[in-house]
């Protein structure tokens, strides 16, 4: 790997950890330490998740976090949280850097395989310190980039065209009024009656998501006593992304 390819990782890691610092889980604040591209040069004990991206750029990003997060999550009053959803949000800020990507679900592995994993991709560690103490690591292995010239692109059209292959799978429609964000202990001291505020105007349009992902707008209607949707709008490409 050339000095300019070294450059440019470095540089998509960095912006990486810096996504992912603030919507990891791990209690104080925490900073973006030296990048390296050796596993020995950085020690955390805990676990790690790994997940793979494509879309805009392909490749695979990691993130550990130490074993009191990991403790944490395993014994808490509303049971065993699963690693991967709690640090979900941070891989998908982490690649969102990239542009327009899907990242998959995730597997749990072990600090030391899953750093050797990126770096024997080329890719770079980034420790996340408060202070002194590495709390967490970022990394990143970008494999590929796609842009509009690239010759890639033709052959993606050719598989879309082969969607229709895919017209009997069932996929998870949720309508959605609005979203907050929650702490643990704000959770666990919900009672029967607790009001939760939402980050929509009342009367605002609901959000259709397709497994997730934002497709569609509407509005709230009944039909023979059960809750339906009605509509309005159809969300461009670039919004869902």
């Amino acid at each position: 790997m050339n000095a300019a390819t070294t450059d440019t990782q470095q540089a998509r890691a960095e912006a990486a950890a810096q996504a992912a610092l603030a919507l990891l889980p791990v209690g104080g604040p925490l900073a973006a330490g030296t990048p390296t591209s050796r596993p020995d040069d950085v020690e955390l004990t805990g676990q790690a998740v790994r997940a793979r991206f494509t879309g805009a750029a392909q490749g695979e990003v990691t993130i550990v976090v130490g074993q009191d997060l990991v403790d944490a999550l395993a014994d808490t009053p509303l049971g065993n949280l699963d690693l991967t959803q709690a640090v979900r949000p941070a891989l998908e800020a982490a690649t969102a850097t990239l542009g327009p990507v899907v990242v998959d679900p995730g597997e749990v592995m072990e600090p030391a395989d899953a750093m050797r994993s990126v770096t024997g991709a080329d890719g770079v560690l980034v420790p996340l310190v408060e202070g002194d103490t590495v709390r967490a690591v970022v990394g990143l292995a970008v494999a590929a980039v796609v842009s509009a010239g690239d010759p890639a692109l033709p052959v993606a059209r050719e598989i879309r065209s082969g969607f229709d292959l895919l017209h009997d799978v069932e996929m998870e429609v949720t309508a959605e009024l609005g979203r907050t964000r929650m702490s643990v202990r704000e959770l666990l001291s919900l009672t029967p009656g607790a009001v939760i505020e939402l980050d929509r105007a009342a009367g605002g349009p609901a959000d259709l998501l397709v497994n997730g992902r934002l497709i569609a707008r509407g509005e709230v209607v009944v039909i023979d006593e059960n809750f339906g949707i009605r509509i309005t709008e159809i969300v461009g490409p670039s919004e869902r992304a």
